[in-house]
């Protein structure tokens, strides 16, 4: 059975961008009914031997929606905690700086590129920086659920702009709460998800 995993940080420190109630709601309350409904959907199931990036691809495969639905969702929002960091922020560095550099021409080309990505995205969904089958970055815009590993792509950053990660914080003010991702934004991990692509 899954459980919900603990956040990589205080839930304080990246006040006022997203504050402990959004927290309390966003992790508390949202993801850890992704992973209640999981655990209910996979329960006495030959699902629940299944490791949660295969139940991802072939829930989708077998259109089992709301298995899928959860199952992503749980896996994204996992991710999406990594992505932030409290020392966080400012230029990257190491190989995810470079391939930024190669890919978009400058950093600045890709935030703006990226946040609009975010912004843009129409109604639920996720923006995400991945690194595709030619070991290329891409900005990828996915909604609801969607996740870059049933695409055959490796994740590498994401950011959710679902309203229930930024409305208590910012109402409907998505551009504000996006533009207050470069501030946390943590590159270790994304350095880290670059392993094995050198």
């Amino acid at each position: 059975m899954y459980q919900l995993p603990d956040l990589p940080f205080d839930k304080k420190v990246f006040e006022p961008i997203i504050t402990e109630e959004g927290f309390d709601y966003h992790h508390g309350k949202h993801h850890n009914a992704y992973v209640n409904n999981l655990n209910r959907l996979i329960q006495d199931t030959h699902w629940s031997e299944l490791p949660l990036e295969k139940i991802i691809v072939k829930s989708l495969e077998e259109q089992n929606i709301g298995l899928f639905n959860n199952a992503a969702q749980h896996f994204n929002h996992s991710f999406y905690w990594n992505c932030l960091s409290e020392k966080g922020g400012g230029l990257p560095k190491g190989h995810i700086a470079q391939l930024i550099d190669s890919g978009f021409g400058s950093f600045e080309n890709f935030k703006q590129q990226f946040s609009q990505a975010a912004v843009q995205l129409f109604g639920s969904g996720w923006a995400w920086l991945v690194l595709n089958k030619e070991d290329k970055l891409d900005i990828a815009s996915l909604k609801d659920a969607n996740t870059p590993i049933t695409n055959g792509q490796t994740p590498i950053l994401t950011l959710d702009v679902w309203e229930h990660a930024y409305y208590i914080d910012h109402r409907n003010q998505r551009p504000r709460f996006v533009e207050g991702f470069w501030e946390m934004v943590n590159w270790d991990f994304a350095n880290q998800n670059l392993k094995g692509h050198e």
